[in-house]
């Protein structure tokens, strides 16, 4: 979809509106016992809690007001369907787990999709006060009042490579085994950081993050933070990402090639 420079300013003004919004929110529950968790399983664990529900609801507050005529993906509400062709794809929390553990490596995904691909995104940590943009040439991180514009950095052998993934189980037992054919070329892998780990790719400060089990909430956001820092996000087989589900991405598309190589041998 070929947008405007008046609707990607919009978008952009909307999206800072609906994350500057929701931080209060976040914060006020976190490291506090009114967290109210709920588990969304039978058997396992997959907490929400009212801090989830109540940011989601300030975003699409903020949407109605704002661009009432785009659609919205969230997490925890259903879906409203697109009368403009762009759609806000939404996930309030991202790594409650963390959230509930008192850990800082927790975020508010916004990511806005034309209907064939991501076109803008926001990773946003409000406890360390980080924002990190990207799309329509824009790739910042936003900090202390400043600006910086961010990069991913190069790395073309695995044997350099930091990698990231949320759990040390990376979907089933035979993804699990997939990744660590990966993981046992890398220099070094660490686990836990849910959707910061994108951040700190797009930061240049990591080189590769290899998931699955995904939603679409869980990705769009951070794809385009990604993509608009110089990296690569697809699934595990080279191609592109909408729904979710196997996602690798990289910073150098030499290491990507070598991940995917090992994922499909």
């Amino acid at each position: 979809m070929d947008l405007s420079d008046v609707v990607k300013q919009s978008i952009i003004d909307t999206a800072t509106c609906m994350a500057d919004a929701a931080r209060p929110i976040a914060l006020s529950y976190f490291r506090t016992e009114s967290q109210a968790i709920e588990n969304k399983l039978i058997n396992g664990f997959d907490p929400v809690t009212i801090a989830d529900k109540e940011i989601e609801l300030i975003f699409r507050k903020v949407l109605s007001e704002q661009r009432p005529d785009d659609g919205v993906i969230g997490e925890e509400f259903p879906k409203v369907p697109s009368r403009s062709g762009l759609t806000w794809i939404l996930d309030p929390i991202d790594g409650t787990r963390a959230f509930i553990s008192g850990a800082p490596t927790w975020g508010m995904l916004i990511g806005v999709h034309d209907g064939s691909k991501a076109v803008f995104g926001v990773i946003d940590q409000p406890y360390t006060g980080e924002r990190f943009i990207g799309g329509f040439g824009q790739s910042e991180l936003q900090s202390q009042g400043k600006k910086t514009n961010i990069n991913v950095r190069a790395c073309s052998k695995l044997k350099d490579a930091t990698l990231f993934s949320t759990m040390p189980q990376v979907g089933d037992i035979s993804e699990t085994e997939l990744f660590n054919r990966v993981a046992r070329e890398c220099k070094l892998t660490r686990f836990g950081l849910d959707c910061y780990a994108y951040a700190l790719l797009a930061l240049g400060q990591i080189d590769l993050v290899i998931e699955a089990g995904l939603n679409i909430y869980d990705i769009q956001g951070p794809l385009a933070v990604v993509e608009a820092a110089g990296g690569i996000v697809t699934n595990w087989q080279g191609e592109t990402v909408n729904e979710g589900g196997q996602v690798i991405a990289a910073g150098d598309p030499e290491v990507h090639a070598a991940a995917i190589k090992l994922l499909n041998n």
